[in-house]
C-alpha cells in the first residue's frame, strides 16, 4: 500500500482474502441487485481494516456485521470494528459516484463513516475521506473530511477509552477482592457461599459438582444491572485452585437468580487485564436469547491483578482482584 501525495487520500490494493470472502458471500445471495451490494461493503469493509491494521488500529473483523453472512443478507451494512473503539461504517462508492448511500439502518451506532472507492477492477481502493455523523440518507463526497482528520479522530478515541479504562482501576487496595485471602477464609463483603446463593445448589447442579472439589475455593456475588428503579440481579461466582506457589487457574462464571431459567440476552461477561496494556480486554462472553450461564476460564500468577466487567445495555459493573 502506498499513501498519495497529497496525503488526503489512501490508494492500495484490496487484500487477497477480502476479495475471496467478498466473492463467497456474493455467491449466496439470491439476487443480482443483492450480490453487488454485498460484493462492495466487504471489498469496502476488508480495505478499511488492512488499512487500519497498517496505521497501527486494533480492528476485529470478526464481531462485524458485515462479516455475518445473515446479516450481510438482511440488512445493507458495511461495519468495522474497531477495539474498545466502536463500529466504523465503510460505505462504497464507484469511481463515478459524487454521493455516497448511508442505509438508514446504519445512521446511529457508529463512531464514523468512511468512503471507500473501489476501482472498476474490483482490485484496487481509494479512501476518499470521513466523517463523524450522518443526518441523511445521500452525503456528498465534497462533504467528507480528509483522511488524516480520521486517523486523528481515532486516536483521540483511543486516549479517551483509555483514559476511562485507567479510571476504573482501584485507587486503594481495600477494594480490591484479595484471592490470597480467600485460601484463609477471608473473604470481602458481598461474597457468599455458592449454597446461599444458589439455595442450596439446587439452582446449579453442574457448579456444585465443581465446587466439590476441595482445592477449588468459590464465592459468589449478587449483581445488580437494572436501569434505576428496575431490579435486573444476576449471580457472579468466582473460583480457583492454585497450581502451585505462584500460579492459579481461575474460573468465572455468570448465572441468573433463583426463580430465573436464563440470563439477560446480550449481556457481556468480560476479563481486563491491568498487567500488560492496561485496561485491555483479555477475553470476552456474551449470552444470547437462551443461555443458562456464561463462563470464562484463565489462569494468573500471583501479584497480578484483573477485573470482571459486566455489560447490559447502558449498566456496567466492574469487579477487581488481586492474585
Amino acid at each position: 500500500m502506498e499513501k498519495i501525495a497529497d496525503s488526503l487520500k489512501f490508494t492500495g490494493p484490496i487484500p487477497p482474502d477480502g476479495r475471496h470472502r467478498a466473492e463467497e458471500l456474493c455467491r449466496r445471495q439470491a439476487t443480482q441487485k443483492k450480490a453487488e451490494q454485498v460484493h462492495l461493503n466487504t471489498l469496502s469493509v476488508s480495505f478499511v481494516n488492512s488499512y487500519l491494521q497498517y496505521m497501527g488500529f486494533e480492528t476485529d473483523l470478526d464481531k462485524s456485521d458485515s462479516c455475518n453472512p445473515v446479516q450481510q443478507t438482511l440488512m445493507d451494512v458495511a461495519d468495522l470494528s474497531l477495539k474498545n473503539l466502536g463500529l466504523l461504517e465503510c460505505r462504497p462508492v464507484l469511481e463515478d459516484a459524487q454521493f455516497i448511500y448511508i442505509p438508514p439502518e446504519v445512521q446511529s451506532n457508529r463512531i464514523g463513516y468512511v468512503a471507500v472507492q473501489i476501482k472498476k477492477s474490483f482490485r484496487e481502493a481509494t479512501l476518499l475521506g470521513f466523517v463523524r455523523k450522518v443526518e441523511t440518507d445521500f452525503l456528498s463526497i465534497n462533504q467528507l473530511q480528509p483522511l488524516d482528520n480520521l486517523l486523528e479522530y481515532l486516536e483521540e478515541l483511543t486516549q479517551v477509552r483509555q483514559a476511562e479504562l485507567v479510571s476504573q482501576l482501584p485507587t486503594d487496595n481495600k477494594t480490591l477482592v484479595k484471592l490470597q485471602q480467600w485460601l484463609e477464609n477471608i473473604f470481602e463483603s458481598g461474597w457468599q457461599e455458592i449454597e446461599t446463593l444458589f439455595h442450596y445448589q439446587r439452582a446449579n447442579p453442574d457448579w456444585n459438582l465443581r465446587s466439590a472439589n476441595n482445592s477449588f475455593v468459590t464465592r459468589g456475588k449478587l449483581i445488580d444491572l437494572g436501569e434505576t428503579g428496575i431490579i435486573q440481579s444476576v449471580i457472579l461466582v468466582v473460583g480457583f485452585s492454585q497450581e502451585n506457589q505462584q500460579e492459579i487457574n481461575i474460573i468465572v462464571e455468570v448465572h441468573p437468580i433463583w426463580g430465573e431459567n436464563y440470563l439477560p440476552p446480550n449481556l457481556q461477561l468480560m476479563v481486563i487485564d491491568f498487567e500488560g496494556v492496561e485496561g485491555e480486554s483479555i477475553m470476552e462472553a456474551q449470552t444470547r436469547s437462551s443461555n443458562k450461564n456464561i463462563q470464562l476460564q484463565f489462569s494468573g500468577e500471583v501479584g497480578e491483578r484483573f477485573s470482571i466487567k459486566l455489560v447490559l445495555g447502558n449498566i456496567s459493573v466492574i469487579e477487581s482482584f488481586l492474585i
